[in-house]
Formats: C-alpha cells, sequence, structure tokens
C-alpha cells in the first residue's frame, strides 16, 4: 500500500512514522506547503501540493488545519481514494454531511481520526458499561500555540463528545454551557452539562490553558464507580457487593492508540472494505460540539 501523509505538523508527523513502521505499508509521501516541514521529511518523497498525489497513492491522511479538511478530503474521495481525516471531521455539519454523501456515492472509506476509541482503557471499559447514569470528564492541556483556528470544543472536548455519544446511545435533551476565551479569540476553557433524553447526565470540563495534562472520564452506574486515565491507561472499578466497597484494577495491554486506529484504517482499505460509520459517529460528535459552542454566546 503507498499513502500519503497531507500536513506535516506534530500529528501529521507522528502518522507519517507510524505510516513507516506498519508492514502492509510500501510507501509514504510527505504533502505540506511549508519547506521547512518538509526539509525534515527527506527520507520520504515530498510533495507542497496535495493533488500531486493523484496516481501515487492508495489511501491519504489529512492531519491539515480544520478549515482545509472539506477541499482536501473532498478532493481524494472524489477521486475514490479512502480518507482517513483527523477530528473534528469539518468545521460545519452541513460540510461534513457532504463528504458522507460523497463517502457513499463514491464508495469510498471516510475514516475519521478520534483516537480514543482506540486507547486499550476504553475498549476494556466499553464492554462492561451498561445504561451509565452519570459521567464526568476533564480533559485538560497547557496552551498549544497550534489548532488556534478552532476553540477548546473541537480541539479538545469533542474527544470525550464522541465517547459519550457511544456510551450513553440516547438523544441530547438539554445543554447547558459556558465557554470563555483567556488567550485566543475562541474559547480556551468550557464546561458543559448535557441532559439526555434516557436522565444520564454528562458533564465535562476542557482547558488548553492549564498548566497540567490530564484526560479522564468517571461513569456512575447502578452500585458501580468506573475511573479511567486515557493517559495512563489505567482503570479502576469501584463495586458494591454485599453492602461493601471492592477496589479492582483492571489489568490493561497497553498500546499506541493512534498506531491502532492508523492499523484498522489500512487494514480496511487494503481489504476494500467500505463502511460509513466512522463518519457518521464523527458528524454526529461535531454536530453536539457546534451545539455546545452556541450556548456560549
Amino acid at each position: 500500500m503507498k499513502v500519503g501523509v497531507i500536513g506535516i505538523g506534530k500529528l501529521g508527523s507522528i502518522h507519517l512514522r507510524i505510516y513507516k513502521e506498519l508492514r502492509a505499508v510500501k510507501k509514504v509521501f510527505a504533502v505540506d506547503v511549508d519547506a521547512g516541514k518538509l526539509a525534515q521529511c527527506s527520507d520520504v518523497p515530498c510533495f507542497n501540493d496535495y493533488r500531486k498525489l493523484i496516481g501515487a497513492v492508495d489511501m491519504v491522511s489529512v492531519a491539515t488545519p480544520t478549515p482545509t479538511h472539506f477541499e482536501i478530503a473532498k478532493f481524494f474521495l472524489e477521486r475514490k481514494i479512502p480518507v482517513l481525516v483527523e477530528k473534528p471531521l469539518t468545521t460545519d455539519v452541513k460540510e461534513g454531511n457532504k463528504l458522507i454523501e460523497v463517502s457513499k456515492k463514491n464508495k469510498t472509506l471516510l475514516f475519521v481520526g478520534h483516537v480514543e476509541r482506540y486507547n486499550n482503557a476504553y475498549l476494556a471499559i466499553k464492554k462492561i458499561i451498561k445504561d451509565p447514569l452519570f459521567i464526568e470528564c476533564h480533559r485538560l492541556s497547557p496552551y498549544p500555540h497550534r489548532s488556534l483556528d478552532i476553540g477548546v470544543t473541537l480541539d479538545l472536548m469533542i474527544h470525550d463528545l464522541d465517547i459519550i455519544l457511544d456510551l450513553v446511545k440516547s438523544d441530547v435533551k438539554k445543554i447547558d454551557a459556558k465557554g470563555v476565551n483567556v488567550l485566543s479569540n475562541s474559547a480556551d476553557i468550557a464546561n458543559t452539562r448535557i441532559t439526555f433524553k434516557n436522565g444520564c447526565v454528562a458533564n465535562i470540563t476542557s482547558s488548553r490553558i492549564s498548566t497540567k495534562k490530564e484526560r479522564k472520564i468517571r461513569i456512575f452506574m447502578h452500585n458501580c464507580y468506573i475511573s479511567l486515565d486515557y493517559a495512563q491507561q489505567r482503570v479502576e472499578i469501584y463495586q458494591k457487593i454485599k453492602n461493601k466497597i471492592t477496589k479492582k484494577l483492571l489489568p490493561i495491554n497497553k498500546e499506541e492508540p493512534l498506531k491502532k486506529e492508523i492499523g484498522e484504517f489500512v487494514s480496511l482499505v487494503k481489504g476494500k472494505k467500505f463502511r460509513t460509520e466512522y463518519a457518521i459517529s464523527a458528524r454526529n460528535a461535531l454536530a453536539l460540539a457546534i451545539d455546545i459552542q452556541k450556548k456560549f454566546a
């Protein structure tokens, strides 16, 4: 398989490294408009225009700034080249729906990089989550000096929104939210409380102006509480058994989530498998994130 990585920033560089490690990938191309970034990729063929990849690749990863996702992904989908686009899918739902429409029309895979779904800690608890009553998420990071074309809701919170929608499986009833611009022109810290129609409530805090990094989710069910640390891939389960609280540390086989994600994308393309659920779930998370942002005004 031959792959093009478009956008060689922090995340794109990791994509490039992982593709080079995969046995199924024969050749990798790097694309960026910044000649300085391409100069750091001297071990692979480089282009300054993604259009030059046509005829050279079987699939592409799009890790460019979010406002460019739609144009680039649409270009390749229209030419029946499978696309992995980093989250968020696009900047608005209309563009997301259009990409899904083009993907279906051409029966070409549109895969979206919601990496926490490939965290082995999450995969371990997903099997045991049933009817969550309350969910609390904290996703904090220092100021990134990148991804400032979007606010913290689309930059960070969308990870948790995608996971919560995957777990709760219910329509949203009510959203209460507050976002504050601190160092950029969009919200750098935000909190939202989502009430679902089935009664579950989720409280989510996201910040890109914290002094520390934290990526945690806590899930409360009847007689059970689960604490998951995404970064440490650590899961603690507290259960009430015969009026006693027991604590169990779940054994987790730690792996690099992004490598698992990209590996699945390559496997689907190699097997010529066309699926729509990746793009649809990403579009749903995007729609919820945008609804939350509207509450900031």
